[in-house]
């Protein structure tokens, strides 16, 4: 080649690569003008997970939305992670300072050899740098940046600083970012729980974590695993043995964690979450890492649903119901411990239990007894269950302004006391009873027991009528429970910010709006619908009280008892307000109600409600109300409770001697002063069921 010719190449190459030079330092220049400063990362506050924590202390659920993530601390990552990352990711990352040429040049030839990208060569420095700075778009201009900025953040953090800001932002999959969100995601556990075989099968993900996520890709996962394996021995960071070990190790996965809420409570969560956005908006909610303390019980959670959907799948043919709902409060904190709003959350996010807004039935009777109880009604007295014609405004539908309501059964049992009336559910009673305590009187007594929805002020009322929510009459039956106190019901206790600084502490508001006697006397009462009432098909190995309903054409079958220490509502219906099959007020809601009792007061001590004063127990003749003599039928004769005010003196005179000649009088003389005696009593549990 002549020689003039070989000059004017070197001079070709000298030039291209000056201009190589010129034009990187120009773009270097460019780049480090507008690269942001390292030192905001002190300041960067990633997406992070918000956090819901069950009674136990542990959490049940986590709300995000792009970014699953929780923040730790390097010392709650497993070493065997942090082992297998570095292994896998950046071999050299204790050597280099941000940018390890070496890494560059093998991952290179690697890639040509297979003719495609098979290994990456930017170290955890630059990768940390993309994530938090740049784009993931691959241009030479951001390949640069990322270069520079490593190399900053190499100066002015240490390794281990470095190291806990990428496990805390690297992706994993799922939308689950930080090596705690994929822990729990995984393996439904924590991040400094991990093993060696869970560690390698985490670390593999990062290179392709929807590619090899071992929910959609189990065999590509083992693959990567076992290459993340074979990476740590190379770098001595295990031993083979430990490697043989876990790679043989059958891995436990939870998809259950890949639902958006978790497996458990997703409407107690749905109701959480439209709490804490009404006060803190969604971007803290979803993005902001609160730690959110809830009255859940996770053991009465599991047994609410399971047995929901139990009957669901196995009674809700028979009886014609799509749909059923359960709440269940401590009625002396006001805690919400257990909420199921319907059948399926993930097909119909509607909360039965909080938002729909149902006629109760018969199950409104008790703020109505409560009412005359109050006005010094006693237990006992007496009200006529026959055919009865009521006076009410006339309308279109009643021109004529009369009602004429039925029992459920469609009988009429004549004389009965207050107390069988509500056993029994009998309608004509409770209208008489609310005719003479006053609909004003009955509606502000629901009023302070709870009961916020409308209520139309008619006879109606006591029947159930005005539509209310399962978890307001629930709340209010917990007054009864609860010596007359209202705990307004609460599913927040206590809630933190990410840093761990309380920002909100939940205490139930109380009040007595019962008098404590009073509610003691409504238990007493109460106590009687599961022993000889229309509940008894609930009734449970311990004091309890509870009241069923059913509305018109068997729309609505509702169940509402209690214990001291919680208070469970119980609905099932259908969502069209089609009618159901048979009577599932007394078929279905008391069984649903104390099956999950069963399992939900499994471990809690047996305890009985305060007992009633004031009260005397005396033997009647129910055709007259007055006491019981010796000629009284038996089916007539009654056990029952006075307030010792109204306890009656006078024996009956319906039922009278036989007349007799008058030489037989002389032999045998009739006393009724034995007959008249009122034995007074602080308490009183009929021993007896006559009649009844």
């Amino acid at each position: 080649m002549p020689k003039r010719s070989k000059l004017n190449k070197t001079k070709l190459l000298l030039l291209v690569f000056f201009v190589f030079i010129i034009l990187t330092a120009g773009l270097s220049l460019q780049i480090i003008r507008q690269m942001p400063s390292v030192d905001s990362i002190e300041s960067f506050s990633p997406s992070e997970a918000t956090l819901l924590y069950a009674l136990d202390g542990k959490v049940f659920a986590r709300l995000h939305q792009e970014e699953n993530r929780q923040v730790v601390p390097l010392s709650r990552v497993s070493p065997y992670l942090q082992k297998c990352v570095i292994a896998i990711e950046d071999p050299h990352y204790y050597q280099h300072h941000g940018f390890d040429f070496q890494g560059i040049f093998r991952a290179g030839i690697k890639n040509l050899a297979y003719g495609r990208i098979v290994e990456g060569g930017s170290t955890i420095t630059q990768q940390l740098a993309r994530n938090i700075f740049l784009t993931r778009r691959k241009t030479v201009a951001r390949k640069l940046a990322e270069i520079l900025l490593a190399m900053q953040i190499e100066r002015r953090y240490t390794k281990d600083e470095i190291l806990e800001l990428y496990l805390n932002q690297v992706y994993f999959g799922h939308n689950a970012y930080g090596a705690e969100s994929a822990a729990n995601l995984y393996f439904g556990k924590s991040a400094k729980d991990l093993d060696l075989a869970e560690s390698a099968m985490l670390a593999g993900l990062i290179r392709g974590p929807e590619l090899y996520s071992p929910y959609k890709n189990f065999n590509g996962a083992k693959i990567r695993q076992i290459a993340v394996l074979n990476r740590t021995i190379e770098q001595n960071l295990i031993s083979e043995e430990a490697a043989k070990l876990a790679a043989a190790e059958s891995l436990t996965f939870s998809p259950k964690n890949l639902k958006r809420f978790g497996g458990l409570a997703p409407y107690f969560v749905s109701y959480v979450i439209q709490q804490l956005i009404e006060k803190y908006g969604e971007d803290s909610v979803y993005s902001g890492g609160l730690r959110v303390y809830t009255t859940l019980d996770v053991n009465k959670q599991t047994a609410a649903e399971e047995v929901i959907s139990r009957y669901l799948t196995g009674e809700g043919a028979k009886y014609h119901f799509s749909q059923a709902a359960l709440i269940s409060i401590d009625p002396r904190k006001g805690y919400i411990e257990a909420m199921v709003g319907g059948a399926d959350y993930y097909k119909s996010q509607f909360n039965r239990a909080v938002q729909a807004k149902r006629q109760p039935g018969s199950s409104f009777k008790p703020f109505v007894y409560a009412a005359a109880m109050e006005q010094g009604i006693s237990p006992g007295a007496v009200f006529d269950d026959s055919p009865t014609s009521f006076k009410v405004y006339p309308s279109k539908w009643n021109p004529k302004g009369t009602w004429e309501p039925k029992n459920f059964d469609k009988k009429f049992h004549g004389l009965v006391t207050l107390r069988y009336a509500l056993e029994k559910s009998l309608n004509i009673p409770s209208i008489k009873i609310l005719e003479r305590v006053g609909i004003d009187t009955a509606i502000g007594t629901a009023r302070r027991l709870g009961i916020s929805s409308y209520l139309e002020p008619g006879l109606s009322l006591t029947l159930g009528a005005s539509e209310a929510t399962l978890l307001e009459m629930t709340a209010a039956y917990g007054v009864f429970a609860n010596k007359g106190i209202k705990r307004e019901p609460i599913s927040i206790i206590k809630i933190e910010s990410h840093e761990g600084v309380t920002i909100l502490e939940n205490k139930s508001q109380d009040s007595q709006v019962l008098d404590t006697n009073i509610a003691a006397v409504m238990v007493d009462i109460m106590k009687g619908v599961l022993t000889r009432g229309t509940g008894m098909r609930g009734r449970i190995d311990r004091p309890a009280a509870a009241k069923t309903g059913t509305t018109e054409n068997f729309r609505d079958a509702w169940f509402i008892g209690f214990v001291p220490q919680l208070v469970t509502g119980v609905w099932v219906g259908n969502d069209d307000n089609s009618p159901m099959q048979g009577v599932a007020e007394v078929a279905v809601c008391p069984r649903i109600w104390k099956d999950y009792n069963k399992i939900a007061l499994a471990n809690e001590p047996v305890q009985d409600f305060p007992r009633p004063t004031g009260l005397v127990n005396v033997k009647i003749c129910i055709a007259s109300g007055k006491l019981a003599g010796s000629h009284c039928p038996a089916k007539n004769v009654r056990h029952e409770t006075f307030w010792e005010k109204d306890a009656p003196r006078q024996t009956c005179d319906v039922h009278l001697a036989p007349k007799t000649e008058p030489e037989e009088e002389s032999v045998e003389e009739i006393d009724d002063e034995g007959e008249s005696e009122i034995e007074k009593t602080d308490v009183f549990y009929p021993s007896s069921a006559e009649g009844q």
